[in-house]
C-alpha cells in the first residue's frame, strides 16, 4: 500500500468534484514484478508536482500510465472528474515532454511549435505560436532549425510545443537529464517560471533530488512502487519520516539510540551514553529504539570543551578523521567514541577556523533540528541513488 505521510485530505475519496489528477489503488505489474503498488495520489489542478525516486522505483511507469502509454493492472485514473484509465493517449488532455526533446529536425522552431495546431486545423495559429515563443523567450529564434539551438533552447521549444495544445496536465519525463549541470540549474528556474505564468498542472518525474526540490510545490518520494513520503520540499528535508527519505534527500547522520522518556512535546533518548532530546513532532519511532537523525549542516563543530551556540545536545569526544574543502563549505568526518564517523558541513564564512585531521573536537546541535526514525528501518536505505527509471 502507499505509505503517504500526512497527505492533504483536500477531497473525499470518490468525490467527483475534484478537478485535478487522481490515482486510486493503481497497480502495474510486469509478470511477477510489481512496478507500482496500490498507489493513491491526488494532484491538485494548477500545481507543480514531482515524483522523485531512484532507478526502478516506479515513477516513470506511473507517468506512462497517466499518459496512456501503459495500462494499469488495476485501479483507476481520473482527470477533472473524468475516468481516463483506459482512454487512448490521443484522447487524453495530457502532453508529455521527454528528455530527448523529440523535435522535428526539418522544421524551424516556429513550425515545430505550430505543428499540433496545424494538424488539428486550428485558426489563428500564428498569433498563438508567437505568444508561446514569447513565453519561452525564443521569439528571435523562430526561423532557426533545432540543430542551430542549444540544448536548453531546444528544451524550451519542446515545452512550447506541448503547452500550445493547452493540456490539463503537462508530464515532464526527466526533461533536463541531457543538459550539463550549469544549464540544468538555470532551466529548473526557467521551467518553474513558465509553470507559474501558465498556471497549468505540471507533473515532473526525476531522480535528481535538487531538481525536484527546486521546482516543485509538492514532492512525492517513491521507493519500490510506493510513496514513502509526500509534502513540501522543506517538510521532506527537515522532517523525514523514514531512513530512505532521510538519505535520499541530501545526507543524514543516523545514530543508534534508546528511547528513555516520552512527554507531551519531547522524546528523550540515550545516544551512546549521551542524553539527546527530540521534539515529539519530529519523532517517528514507536518502539524503544530508534535512529537519531541530524543533517551535517545542522551540526556545529568546535574545540574540545568549547561552548557552542547550540544548547541541548552536546556530543564530546570526537576526533577529526577527514577534512574536505569544497569552496562554500568545509566537510568534516568526525570519529565518535563509539566508532561511528559523523559528517559535519561548516560554511566557510571566515568566522570559524578550520580544523585539521587528528584534532579533538566537540559537536553540538539544537534539539529542534534533530529527528527520530524507527530502528526497524535500514539506516543505509536510500543512500545509493539511481540515475534512471
Amino acid at each position: 500500500m502507499s505509505q503517504v505521510a500526512e497527505q492533504d485530505a483536500t477531497s473525499v475519496p470518490g468525490d467527483d468534484s475534484f478537478d485535478g489528477l487522481r490515482l486510486r489503488e493503481v497497480t502495474k505489474s510486469f509478470g511477477a514484478f510489481t512496478a507500482v503498488d496500490m498507489l493513491d495520489l491526488d494532484i491538485p489542478s494548477g500545481s507543480f508536482f514531482a515524483l522523485l525516486g531512484p532507478s526502478g522505483c516506479g515513477k516513470t511507469t506511473t507517468l506512462r500510465m497517466v499518459a496512456g502509454l501503459e495500462t494499469p493492472t488495476s485501479g483507476s485514473i481520473t482527470l477533472g472528474g473524468e475516468d481516463i484509465t483506459s482512454a487512448k493517449p490521443y484522447r487524453r488532455p495530457v502532453n508529455t515532454v521527454f528528455q530527448s526533446y523529440a523535435l522535428f529536425p526539418h522544421l524551424d522552431i516556429f513550425e515545430n511549435v505550430a505543428f499540433g495546431l496545424r494538424r488539428r486545423k486550428k485558426s489563428d495559429v500564428d498569433a498563438q505560436v508567437n505568444q508561446m515563443l514569447e513565453l519561452v523567450e525564443l521569439t528571435s529564434q523562430a526561423r532557426k532549425k533545432p540543430a542551430q539551438l542549444s540544448g536548453g533552447q531546444q528544451q524550451r521549444v519542446a515545452l512550447a510545443r506541448a503547452l500550445i495544445n493547452e493540456p490539463q496536465v503537462l508530464l515532464l519525463d526527466e526533461p533536463l537529464g541531457a543538459l550539463d549541470l550549469k544549464l540544468r540549474r538555470s532551466m529548473q528556474i526557467e521551467i518553474k517560471r513558465i509553470q507559474n505564468e501558465v498556471g497549468q498542472t505540471f507533473v515532473h518525474v526525476t531522480h535528481d533530488q535538487e531538481e525536484a526540490m527546486t521546482m516543485a510545490d509538492t514532492v512525492a518520494v517513491m521507493n519500490a512502487g510506493i510513496i514513502e513520503q509526500m509534502g513540501s520540499p522543506t517538510d521532506l528535508y527537515e522532517n523525514p519520516r523514514s531512513t530512505f527519505v532521510a538519505n535520499f534527500l541530501g545526507q543524514s547522520n543516523l545514530i543508534e539510540s534508546t528511547v528513555k522518556d516520552r512527554s507531551a512535546d519531547v522524546v528523550t533518548v540515550d545516544m551512546h551514553g549521551i542524553g539527546v532530546s527530540i521534539p515529539l513532532t519530529r519523532a517517528h519511532a514507536d518502539g524503544n529504539k530508534g535512529w537519531v537523525g541530524i543533517r551535517p549542516e545542522k551540526v556545529l563543530i568546535g574545540e574540545e570543551g568549547e561552548e557552542l551556540d547550540a544548547p541541548g545536545n552536546s556530543v564530546p569526544g570526537g576526533v577529526v578523521s577527514d577534512v574536505s574543502f569544497v569552496g562554500v563549505s568545509t566537510q568534516y568526518l568526525v570519529r565518535m567514541p563509539w566508532g561511528q564517523e559523523l559528517q559535519v558541513f561548516q560554511q566557510n564564512t571566515g568566522h570559524r577556523r578550520l580544523f585539521r585531521q587528528g584534532e579533538r573536537v566537540e559537536l553540538s546541535w539544537r534539539p529542534d533540528y534533530a529527528f527520530l526514525l524507527d530502528y526497524s528501518q535500514d539506516a543505509a536505505a536510500g543512500a545509493q541513488r539511481g540515475s534512471e527509471d
